[in-house]
């Protein structure tokens, strides 16, 4: 929207600003520069410039800036283009308005001064119209709460009969309550201490949560094979990579070619012995007997008879070259049988402890179907064998191959079915862990069903439901009598207190006074400038228990001028011009309580949207333009995130204003203090940046010297809340530290000498000792790490470092 402002560009010679400029200071994590919104929050601690920002935005509102300031010098730059400088203060165009010290001083001198008076101001009412009578009707009408008259009585007996039906309801819901945080962290039975279910932290919120899961149509309960299978897939551990299965290689259409070939292959002896062509045994024991005879004997060795001229010769003619080389290859075949037969029982070695549980079942039919397939393929190899060792007996008889039934394909089949499984497990061990996860959440959810089931959970909801309704009909007659009593009363006081327009601005403080803080006797009263002559003008006056108050405490000083700041947002020069607001640090020496009040008043008065008339049509509309608040407490922090807006990264931005020594920067809030909002995640990330910086480094010397302070801050709470024990003469440093005695004596030297000077100034003269507080960081550091790794690891991540 044109006229935000979308930063301030510059600062010079204005206290703790000495050089700023936004553009080097002011970057998101991706180095962009970053930009006010329409809703900005800024933590500094005290003194850290937070009010220097406010006066700068407070000379855009009066038009002038304080002469304390010898030669400041600023440039806030707005959208649309306009920019406003120490020179050119209202040239922007905007309806600025400022809270801070400086408009505490310029309107309510009697904060300062008690002989001075407190501005006035005017606001939209109504003339003073009732009468007497008027009033006099209307209490009558309320009545008397102790004898039980009018409105009072009546509103007296419906209090009474909705305390007893919520307590009714109260008690019921309590015994609900109590048996789920039973279920949910009793010790021993508790799902909280179930490691199956993985939740050391399981809690009622988390049961209640459970149960809205399980009661859904869409939940199905498991079957006792599922809840078996998820605690076996707990049991799990991760498995080494499963190699491919390369022995896997059938030659089995190789050799049933190579064996139709031969066997049906023709040849002929060049002169033939018919007797051996009749009688292939006996063709076969002459070839055997030649061997045995030729070149070696001139008898025959089984009859011893000289063996006839010319028989070798014969024989050669008969035994040619043709024949014994398709005997040679039919053998050489019969040996790729054999070697193909060896290698089945090895084709696929399935290891099931290779695998994980959940691929058993079709392992074991895996393997059941190899038996059966390596069987058929052996007995395939059988048969072709035996066609080849028919034709070697009797060569020179060619005839036609019968080829057996194949289960090469199917062994294809289960090795492709192998390798499925083999990379599914693979990549399961990558899952593991979120299957794991997931194995877990459906265990707890089972747990959850069952036990909603046991203790009729629906019952008891129904239950819960009826008492409920009854004491819903109770608080809706209460609050229904209440509401007229209350219209009453309100109806009685504007009649009491209506004044002129003016005094309006008194009446609207006490209304934030009374209602917000709860500060009945103490109020802002409207006096005429001349008494008796209301045409003379007001001015307001503080009064405690309708006498003119004196010696006001800090905290009633800053409730009073608070009040007044947002109900002079009302004043008839700002109401309906939405204006650019900074809010600086209103909470100063408030209590726990006062500081929650600031906030919903804030949140009321300010961010909620009010409502405005437009052609008889009653329309919402934001009540400014822009708002900065500005605070050193973390609780108010805290309570400022709950703003409409504030966690909508395009409405709201979140700032930190850090000082180093006497300078001061703005920077965008880091995560832990925007996320976590506490200061010991600060001074962990201060303990981390000492451990990790550069010694050399310019930049880094302010963790250095804050170093002693922040360790020691760091240490007393962290081990507080490690060793509560209250033991006399216990050191935890030393009990911290363990037999690292050189890491808690340096610890505790840094820790009292460099946070302190002890009564010796001279320390205060000498230079830090970089390496000696870089090594004691880092000794920190480790030793947290050594005795509470969840908690160190949470701590990186709170600070955005990641955890090697």
């Amino acid at each position: 929207m044109s006229g935000h402002i979308k930063k301030i560009d510059s600062i010079k010679g204005m206290a703790v600003y000495d050089d700023f400029e936004w553009s080097l200071s002011v970057r998101d994590t991706g180095n962009n520069i970053a930009e006010f919104k329409s809703l900005n929050i800024l933590y500094g601690r005290n003194y850290s410039g937070k009010t220097t920002l406010s006066r700068i935005l407070r000379a855009l509102e009066v038009g002038c800036i304080s002469e304390k300031y010898s030669s400041p010098k600023f440039r806030v730059s707005f959208d649309g283009g306009s920019i406003a400088t120490q020179d050119a203060l209202s040239s922007h165009g905007q309806v600025v308005r400022v809270f801070n010290e400086d408009f505490v001083r310029d309107n309510l001198r009697f904060i300062v001064d008690d002989e001075q008076a407190i501005n006035s101001f005017a606001i939209l009412g109504e003339d003073n119209t009732r009468l007497e009578e008027e009033i006099e009707r209307h209490e009558a009408d309320l009545g008397n709460e102790d004898n039980k008259s009018g409105l009072l009585g009546e509103f007296a007996d419906a209090e009474e009969r909705y305390k007893k039906s919520q307590k009714d309801h109260g008690d019921k819901l309590s015994e609900l309550e109590g048996k789920l945080r039973d279920k949910a962290n009793k010790a021993g039975t508790g799902i909280k201490h179930n490691k199956a279910f993985g939740d050391a932290n399981y809690n009622v919120s988390k049961i209640k949560r459970d149960i809205s899961a399980v009661i859904e149509d869409s939940y199905s309960p498991l079957t006792e094979e599922q809840v078996c299978k998820f605690y076996d897939l707990l049991r799990e551990e991760p498995k080494s990579e499963i190699p491919e299965s390369t022995y896997f290689h059938l030659n089995y259409s190789v050799i049933s070619t190579k064996a139709e070939e031969l066997i049906e292959k023709k040849i002929q002896a060049s002169e033939p012995i018919q007797e051996l062509l009749n009688d292939a045994a006996l063709a076969a024991w002459v070839r055997t007997g030649r061997g045995y005879h030729q070149e070696k004997r001139d008898t025959c060795a089984f009859c011893g008879s000289d063996l006839p001229e010319g028989l070798w010769e014969k024989l050669d003619k008969h035994f040619n070259q043709e024949s014994e080389t398709l005997r040679q290859a039919l053998e050489t075949l019969l040996e790729s049988i054999e070697r193909e037969r060896s290698r089945v029982p090895n084709l696929l070695n399935v290891k099931k402890t290779d695998f994980y549980s959940n691929y058993t079942a079709k392992l074991d039919s895996l393997t059941e179907q190899m038996l059966t397939l390596s069987a058929s393929y052996i007995e395939s190899l059988d048969e072709i064998e035996e066609q080849i060792e028919k034709r070697i007996d009797d060569i020179f008889t060619p005839f036609e191959f019968n080829a057996s039934k194949s289960v090469e394909e199917d062994l294809n089949s289960a090795r492709e079915l192998y390798e499925e499984l083999r990379s599914e497990s693979n990549k399961f061990t990558a899952s593991l862990s979120s299957e794991q996860n997931e194995a877990r959440a459906a265990l707890r959810l089972h747990e959850v069903f069952t036990f909603i089931t046991d203790i009729k959970y629906d019952e008891e909801k129904t239950a819960i439901g009826v008492l409920n309704k009854t004491m819903g009909a109770a608080r809706e007659t209460r609050d229904s009598v209440k509401e007229l009593v209350n219209a009453k009363r309100e109806i009685i006081a504007e009649l009491k207190t209506r004044l002129k327009d003016e005094s309006k601005g008194a009446d609207r403080v006490n209304y934030y006074l009374n209602n917000f803080f709860g500060h009945q006797n103490l109020s802002l009263k409207a006096i005429e400038a001349i008494p008796g002559n209301t045409s003379s003008g007001y001015r307001f006056e503080i009064t405690r228990n309708d006498k003119k108050a004196f010696h006001l405490s800090e905290g009633e000083c800053s409730l009073i001028a608070f009040c007044y700041f947002i109900a002079k947002l009302d004043d008839i020069e700002t109401k309906g011009s939405q204006p650019i607001i900074w809010i600086d640090d209103p909470i100063s020496s408030l209590d726990a309580n006062h500081i929650f009040f600031v906030y919903s008043l804030i949140n009321a008065e300010i961010v909620t949207p009010e409502n405005y008339e437009d052609n008889g049509e009653i329309k919402k509309r934001d009540r400014f333009k822009q708002l900065f608040i500005s605070t050193h407490n973390l609780d108010f922090l805290k309570y400022l995130k709950r703003l409409p807006g504030a966690l909508n990264k395009n409405k709201s931005q979140y700032f930190i204003i850090a000082r180093t020594d006497q300078v001061s920067d703005i920077k965008l809030m880091p995560r832990y203090l925007k996320d976590y909002v506490t200061e010991f995640n600060f001074l962990f990330h201060q303990i981390y940046k000492c451990a990790h910086a550069k010694v050399d480094g310019e930049e880094n010397h302010d963790c250095y010297y804050n170093f002693g302070n922040n360790a020691r801050k760091f240490l007393e709470a962290f081990l507080f809340y490690k060793y509560p024990n209250a033991v006399e003469g216990d050191d935890k440093l030393a009990r911290f530290f363990g037999d690292d005695a050189l890491a808690a004596s340096l610890t505790d030297r840094i820790n009292n000498e460099f946070s302190h000077l002890a009564g010796v100034f001279e320390r205060s003269a000498l230079p830090i000792d970089v390496p000696e507080m870089k090594t004691t960081a880092s000794f920190i550091l480790r030793k947290i790490e050594e005795k509470d790794p969840d908690q160190y690891s949470a701590l990186l991540q709170s600070i955005g470092v990641e955890h090697a």
